[in-house]
């Protein structure tokens, strides 16, 4: 090969390099349940200093409006921590920033009207040593996504069966007030656990111990909006969704 060849080979190789590193947005599509599918453009996040996750997921698209953001790190948190709730200029985020009694997390609740969009998760952590640290992470909220979940509000209880490694209904629509019951019909031990995979803090009251076979575990969701959780056992392959309304 000759030397005029290598070199423009080496051109276009660090060309691609260049252009794959700078890359700042992602296009996202999600099925919304209506046979359309719905796009948004996601930055990439920015995590601070002793981050582990968030909910919800950065470039999550959900059929419903998330109960609160959650940030879960390894650090003790401190005030003046804060967390803010973008759309369109206009900061959705309810009350003031919580951080949780173990200090790891942190959270602020979300207007439960909040419309459909692209939001921009912005947050400080800040240490006992009064240094903070800022990050951001994006979701976005599509109600059209709803149709394509299986429709039970209006009764008081509903059952999820756990099998074959998944939840059965996986996605469902339930009124305030009612209570879901999950029974594993598995010869493998199972969990019911709120996102984020490990730290299960969105929805702290959705925690089960583990499930054999023959075993059930139950919780009232009260309070509007979506409820994503896994089976922390299989949480890369068994994952469900609720939505309250």
């Amino acid at each position: 090969m000759s030397v005029v060849r290598l070199f423009v080979l080496a051109v276009i190789l660090t060309s691609v390099i260049l252009l794959s590193g700078c890359t700042k947005t992602s296009n996202k599509q999600a099925e919304n349940g209506t046979g359309q599918a719905s796009s948004f453009s996601f930055e990439n996040p920015k995590k601070s200093a002793h981050w582990e996750s968030n909910t919800p997921a950065h470039g999550s698209i959900l059929a419903g409006v998330p109960i609160n953001a959650v940030l879960d790190f390894n650090f003790d948190l401190a005030k003046p921590s804060a967390i803010s709730v973008v759309h369109e200029g206009k900061d959705y985020g309810s009350g003031e920033t919580i951080i949780d009694d173990n200090k790891l997390a942190m959270r602020r609740f979300i207007d439960k009207n909040a419309p459909d969009g692209l939001y921009t998760v912005s947050y400080r952590a800040c240490w006992p040593d009064g240094s903070c640290h800022d990050g951001y992470f994006q979701f976005a909220i599509d109600r059209r996504g709803a149709e394509g979940f299986s429709d039970l509000r209006g009764k008081s209880e509903v059952s999820v069966s756990l099998a074959q490694i998944a939840f059965s209904p996986q996605r469902i629509r339930i009124s305030p007030g009612t209570r879901v019951t999950w029974t594993s019909d598995d010869d493998v031990t199972h969990y019911v656990n709120s996102d984020s995979h490990p730290a299960h803090t969105y929805f702290p009251e959705q925690n089960s111990e583990a499930l054999k076979r023959g075993d059930s575990y139950s919780v009232v969701f009260k309070t509007a909006g979506i409820y994503p959780y896994h089976c922390s056992a299989h949480a890369d392959s068994m994952s469900g969704l609720i939505i309250v309304e």
